[in-house]
């Protein structure tokens, strides 16, 4: 049967019975906590690199390709699982998929660990991705069912703060951590606050589910697992290769982009889809999906970098580098929260474009950066990178879990993290193989005295050129000055490259996002038909809600 051109306009939801609305913000403290621990932990490991390269005892002693494997492990099964996960939670109960997720990803970071081999650590990580997957749809879908829509915005905000937390949390922690105890310690950290999550989940949250969620159209959701699987798999290997040329990277890219061009066939005929097309051809809600996108892109490969340019060239310590990022992490958590009072006054597609364009300018400052770049500069460019972020994910979240029912949060919720997901794979492996290749360019010309068996280790990355300059004593220091020169200027073109991805995302909202709803005019969320009376007007506050619910 073949889908009606646009989908249903989101009809109005049951209201939030009161006992759950008495304790939502509770409850989304602690949605806050399980998001906290998901992305802290990524954050705690891109500190940490530098340390689980070294050889044991200090690290494990892994290569550079095992770093971007311990790292696109948990990506690959994250991404994967994503949009099933989603659909599972609206199906089964949202709480319950939560408590899952949690769970494995708290048993995955105690194996992770107590890792003795870097193939270890990668499964482990695979296993921690596996509870991610569950743990980020359910939190946004949560708050979507322990929230009326008028309120939605300023949770949603909130919870993207959190973003900014544990950004900042996870890079001191791990940093801390890093001195103190062994390298294993930045994963173990997150048993104690997992068994806490637990707790507080099991008293406080409340479970929800769609009431009519029909036939499972497991078609659709096999479809969906292997197209990811496949495009983020060869998006990694292409980052790995630095060339997306090799027909390992363009068989698997290809197979998946085919998969999925049969899920979306699929789909549109089928009579009971895991998620209505129709929502895609609204240009609001597809222009707020490539948006999230197309920031990560842009934001992850710089952030795979930055460590390297604050530890490698700079020579900051893991701790002092989580605290150099920590203008960023302050600026998401200030004006996160904030966003929807400036999407009040001046429109959604003014505040993003102008996120946009922070974001691109923060970037593109990276190009400017040396050896010696004063540290204030630096604070205020991450500050510039965290206020263009916390005026880009709340209101583009907002468009995409609002256009749907909130019987369907959980697939909405699914659409948002996986197109964030595999926008930053897209980011790491792209901008990698930009930043990897220039590299490999620049210091080639200077490797003609390193041993042949070296040479091509040599040439892997920064890392590696000053790890073999070590191990060649003082054959080996004509090799420094080269590499830190021949990394500044990978890191400048991939800065730029960066910067040009964020203009792009600038375009696309500028073009197809909502403006300013004038004022006294309706406003109903994209695809929405009016799910809740109290939000057409903007601005509709928390005390006119409570009065509606008297």
């Amino acid at each position: 049967m073949s889908q009606p051109s646009s989908p249903p306009a989101a009809p109005a939801g049951p209201r939030i019975p009161e006992a759950v609305h008495r304790r939502r913000w509770a409850v989304l403290g602690v949605l806050m906590l399980s998001l906290l621990i998901v992305v802290l932990d990524n954050s705690i490991l891109n500190v940490a690199v530098k340390t689980i390269a070294a050889p044991a005892p200090t690290g494990i002693g892994a290569s550079q390709g095992e770093l971007e494997w311990a790292i696109n492990s948990y990506t690959l099964v994250f991404a994967g699982l994503l949009f099933t996960s989603g659909l599972l939670g609206d199906r089964l109960g949202r709480k319950k998929v939560l408590l899952f997720g949690i769970t494995v990803f708290g048993i995955g970071s105690a194996l992770a660990a107590l890792s003795g081999s870097p193939g270890e650590l990668i499964a482990y990580r695979a296993v921690m991705g596996l509870g991610a997957a569950f743990v980020m749809p359910a939190t946004l879908a949560v708050l979507m069912n322990v929230f009326e829509r008028d309120e939605q915005p300023k949770a949603i905000g909130i919870w993207a703060g959190s973003v900014g937390l544990a950004i900042a949390i996870g890079p001191i922690t791990g940093g801390i951590l890093l001195e103190h105890f062994w390298w294993g310690s930045i994963f173990l950290v997150n048993v104690p606050v997992v068994l806490l999550a637990l707790a507080l989940m099991t008293w406080l949250v409340p479970d929800s589910r769609d009431p009519k969620p029909g036939r499972i159209d497991i078609p659709g959701v096999l479809l969906s697992v292997v197209g990811l699987v496949l495009l983020v798999y060869g998006i990694i290997r292409g980052g790995e290769l630095a060339s997306f040329t090799d027909v390992t990277v363009l068989a698997p890219v290809l197979g998946g982009l085919a998969v999925l061009i049969l899920f979306v066939l699929h789909e549109r005929r089928s009579d009971h889809p895991a998620i209505d097309m129709g929502y895609f051809r609204r240009p609001a809600f597809s222009a707020a999906v490539a948006a999230i996108a197309l920031v990560f892109f842009a934001l992850m490969g710089v952030t795979f970098f930055s460590a390297f340019y604050l530890q490698s060239v700079r020579g900051y310590s893991a701790l002092q580098s989580g605290l150099l990022i920590l203008p960023l992490a302050v600026a998401q958590m200030v004006f996160a929260p904030r966003a929807r009072l400036v999407v009040e006054r001046f429109g959604a597609k003014a505040v993003c474009t102008v996120g946009m364009l922070l974001v691109a300018l923060g970037l593109a400052a990276f190009a400017l950066f040396d050896a010696s770049t004063p540290i204030w500069v630096m604070e205020v460019v991450f500050f510039l990178q965290g206020a263009g972020m916390a005026h880009i994910m709340p209101p583009v979240t907002v468009a995409i879990m609002q256009a749907l029912p909130r019987e369907k949060a959980g697939s909405g919720s699914a659409i948002n993290n996986t197109f964030r997901q595999v926008g930053g794979a897209l980011g790491v492996a792209v901008l990698g193989s930009v930043l990897s290749s220039t590299y490999r360019g620049e210091i080639e010309g200077h490797l003609g005295g390193v041993p042949e068996a070296l040479r091509a280790t040599a040439g892997e990355s920064v890392e590696a050129t000053l790890a073999v300059a070590e191990k060649l004593g003082p054959a080996g220091r004509d090799l420094v000055a080269p590499a830190y020169d021949a990394f500044l200027d990978a890191m400048h073109v991939t800065a730029i490259a960066s910067a040009v991805i964020a203009v792009i995302g600038a375009v696309v909202v500028a073009a197809f996002l909502p403006g300013r709803t004038p004022a006294g005019a309706a406003a109903p969320g994209p695809g929405s038909g009016g799910d809740d009376r109290r939000a057409s007007v903007p601005g509709a506050s928390a005390e006119a809600g409570e009065s509606a619910r008297r």
